[in-house]
């Protein structure tokens, strides 16, 4: 676990205790890469801020849940905040609109990392694998967990068995797994 990290696992530890100014400072390093998942997801600005907001809230209540040897606290957080906005799609009884091939670029492009060193260089490293990947698994991919769509809403949407539609992700996600660890990233 490099400097960073540790810092933010610290920042966690004080949010768990209660520590008002230890949520502010990681609100203020987050606020734009949650909104960010929540507005592609949802594609209404307003719902999107509600989403944040709830996001934030269940970070406020789950502090202590964080175990930072599962993994980095952006992934956790992040996941938080797709499952939140999931939940808000459900809740509101839409159902996204499928991609058009543009959008992923464009939520990558405006999820600011807050530091802009190595941890904005990871996100474009797994835009770019993500790019990298056959059509066939992008495309699973993207309406897996950019559209929020469940694996027999994908198998009926693109009319391929279900069991292609787990395999593509299986193979999609070791690829992008793969690519990851290649570059040296946790």
């Amino acid at each position: 676990m490099n400097a960073s990290e540790s810092a933010e696992v610290e920042l966690v530890r004080r949010v768990a205790a209660g520590e008002q100014d230890a949520f502010l400072a990681l609100y203020d390093q987050y606020a734009g890469r949650v909104h960010a998942v929540a507005l592609h997801i949802l594609a209404d600005p307003m719902l999107a801020e509600e989403a944040t907001q709830d996001t934030f809230l269940k970070f406020w209540g789950r502090a202590r849940t964080f175990q930072p040897e599962r993994g980095s606290f952006a992934v956790w957080l992040l996941t938080i905040a797709r499952r939140t906005a999931l939940d808000r799609v459900r809740l509101e009884g839409r159902r996204p609109s499928l991609s058009d091939g543009a959008d992923p670029d464009l939520a990558w492009q405006v999820m600011p990392d807050g530091r802009g060193d190595a941890g904005e260089a990871r996100w474009r490293s797994l835009r770019f694998a993500v790019l990298a990947l056959p059509s066939e698994q992008r495309q699973v991919i993207e309406l897996a967990y950019f559209q929020g769509m469940s694996h027999s809403d994908i198998a009926a949407e693109l009319g391929w068995p279900l069991g292609t539609v787990k395999t593509r992700i299986r193979a999609a996600m070791e690829g992008l797994r793969r690519a990851w660890l290649d570059q040296g990233t946790p």
